[in-house]
């Protein structure tokens, strides 16, 4: 006992030289590098971009001056805008549904303990360590009319016609930029689909194969609902990245041919070329705003929790 008292004033004075906020048992000033991080490259940006959303560039002045929600306004009833807003939601919507399908089919198939199956669970993580902007260039060299591989054997099948090439025709341009994000995000989808599938219980299986269920049956009356929730947060994380693709537009296609690929990203980011920044700034904001409001719904609809 006398050991402990003699050792707690000795472990205070070996403490006496530190700042008292380094003693206190509060974690904000522990939390201020991150909070400062925060502020620094997520609020600020954020209120920037609202402050240039109300601003126009005089071009007699060359200065910012302040005009309310006018920008707004010419975001809202710009048909170019409603055009790509359109282009991001088909992109949206038909590259998550091929992904989610793709995604569960081969995480199903992964699914067992035979040999080798482990060395192929590992190369599903190779896609995804590869810049999106090296996977746009790679397929645009596989899409070229002529000498792409890709291109090759879609004309042999019979699937294109060799007058169009894939990318350059409006019909097929946006399948061929979706066809790069699909490669390289469904082994996403396989490793999260994967890793719930690992983990449900055995149980329910058993008595299903008992009862004399068949593998469909147990997959839809079982696997489905045990995995819905890993399936919602599957989904709602690859929406939001999907709906913000700007990589493979830029690298393949610039938006073309015409304004047929071009995305609400894409449309933002060209402003900004331009050095329209207000305007830019303002489609960016809805980009966000649209982002939110459908995470919201979704989250309220399928009861999300994280």
């Amino acid at each position: 006992m006398a050991s402990s008292t003699i050792a707690a004033p000795a472990a205070s004075r070996r403490r006496s030289w530190l700042p008292r906020w380094l003693t206190a048992e509060s974690a904000l000033p522990w939390l201020m590098p991150v909070i400062a991080l925060l502020l620094a490259f997520g609020v600020y940006p954020l209120l920037y971009a609202v402050w240039l959303s109300l601003q126009e560039r005089s071009r007699i002045t060359r200065q910012f001056e302040f005009v309310g929600l006018k920008q707004w306004g010419i975001a809202l009833t710009d048909p170019r805008t409603w055009d790509s807003f359109q282009v991001t939601l088909t992109y949206t919507l038909v590259c998550l549904a091929v992904q989610v399908v793709l995604g569960m089919a081969i995480a199903l198939l992964l699914d067992t303990e035979r040999r080798g199956y482990g060395l192929l669970r590992s190369l599903m993580i190779l896609p995804l360590v590869v810049p999106p902007a090296v996977t746009g260039l790679m397929f645009l060299l596989m899409e070229d009319a002529q000498f792409g591989v890709l291109s090759y054997y879609l004309k042999q099948l019979g699937i294109i016609d060799p007058a169009n090439p894939l990318l350059a025709n409006n019909s097929t341009a946006l399948i061929g930029v979706m066809l790069a994000d699909i490669w390289q995000w469904t082994p996403f989808m396989v490793l999260i689909f994967l890793a719930g599938l690992r983990a449900l219980p055995k149980e329910p299986y058993e008595a299903a194969a008992i009862d004399g269920a068949s593998a469909i049956q147990a997959f839809r009356l079982i696997t489905l609902p045990l995995l819905s929730r890993v399936i919602a947060v599957a989904v709602l994380l690859r929406s939001i990245d999907l709906f913000r693709v700007y990589d493979y537009v830029y690298v393949m296609t610039s938006g073309g041919p015409g304004t047929q690929t071009e995305t609400l990203s894409f449309y933002a980011g060209r402003l900004f070329t331009l050095a329209n920044f207000p305007y830019a700034a303002t489609l960016a904001l809805i980009v966000l705003i649209s982002l939110n409001v459908m995470a919201a719904v979704f989250i309220k609809l399928f009861k999300v929790r994280f």
